[in-house]
């Protein structure tokens, strides 16, 4: 089986990299990466030609323009990576047969639910980022039949490695003796490990339409910063933990808006994939034990 990973470099893209099966389905599983600088993702054309040239079983693009506040001033750019390239593998797949499976977001909804979010629910995104996430989907879903794509949505991404919320409140645990954090804000952060591992096995499956994967529970940015602080303490990665201070979203404003409850209801697609989630507490506490690429204070 021949699979074409996008975003190699990133969080994810390592995660999935160390992950790799194998076999897949049964067959050896082959594994073809594509880091940001051998592929452009605002050429549609090369997207198109990468995706014909090896002829991929599966796309599985986890690249994507993540972020969020500057999205607001380069949407243009945002939307070119996140729509325009997910539209031309769509379409290369739809000639030359093959699955997508395109990483998506929560930050398609709006965050005014009640409840869980379910993969039926309309998005109605808040920001550029979520827009272009959320074009990104449709794109997908117009240029291939059902059976040829998966959408999986996520959400609050973090692992050992890049760029993420882990590794910058671990910076700043270690630089401040206080740290304000956002906490009426709620979802669920999520390990790159076990999403990679859910990644692999709807590919095994053959999984198909729109899937939701998080790890379990719910938290608070506020509530994040704090397990960050207490765990990164206890695995020797803090020589002391800053006070986390609790502040609401309008005292922290941002250049994008973010929805304020963002919960995905990932109950179908655990059963799907026959997959057990850790609690996002234990999944970060391996995280950190495992140890993190973090610079010298």
């Amino acid at each position: 089986m021949r699979v074409l990973l996008t975003g190699a470099a990133g969080q994810l893209g390592q995660a999935l990299q160390a992950s790799a099966p194998a076999q897949s389905a049964g067959e050896a599983l082959q594994l073809i990466v594509c880091t940001r600088s051998e592929l452009d993702l605002t050429d549609p054309q090369a997207c198109r030609q990468t995706v014909l040239q090896h002829r991929p079983d599966w796309v599985l693009n986890v690249a994507a323009y993540t972020a969020v506040d500057r999205a607001e001033a380069e949407a243009e750019l945002a939307h070119a990576v996140n729509a325009g390239a997910p539209a031309a593998m769509a379409q290369a797949l739809a000639e030359a047969g093959g699955r997508l499976l395109q990483l998506s977001t929560d930050f398609v909804f709006d965050g005014r639910a009640g409840s869980p979010y379910r993969p039926s629910d309309p998005v109605a995104p808040v920001s550029v980022y979520g827009a272009s996430k959320a074009a990104g989907e449709d794109a997908v879903m117009a240029h291939l039949p059902p059976a040829q794509w998966c959408i999986l949505r996520t959400s609050w991404v973090y692992g050992p490695v890049g760029s993420n919320f882990l590794l910058t409140m671990l910076r700043l645990h270690r630089q401040r003796d206080q740290i304000a954090v956002v906490a009426d804000q709620v979802g669920c952060p999520t390990a790159t490990a076990g999403l990679a591992q859910a990644c692999w096995r709807v590919i095994e499956r053959g999984v198909n339409g729109i899937q939701h994967w998080s790890d379990a529970g719910a938290a608070s940015w506020y509530d994040f910063a704090l397990a960050i602080g207490e765990l990164g303490l206890a695995g020797g990665l803090l020589e002391r933990a800053a006070a986390v201070q609790p502040i609401t979203t309008a005292e922290y404003p941002t250049p994008a808006s973010r929805p304020s409850y963002s919960l995905l209801d990932c109950t179908s697609t655990r059963s799907t994939l026959g997959l057990l989630p850790l609690h996002w507490r234990t999944a970060l506490a391996q995280v950190i034990g495992a140890g993190v690429s973090l610079p010298a204070p």
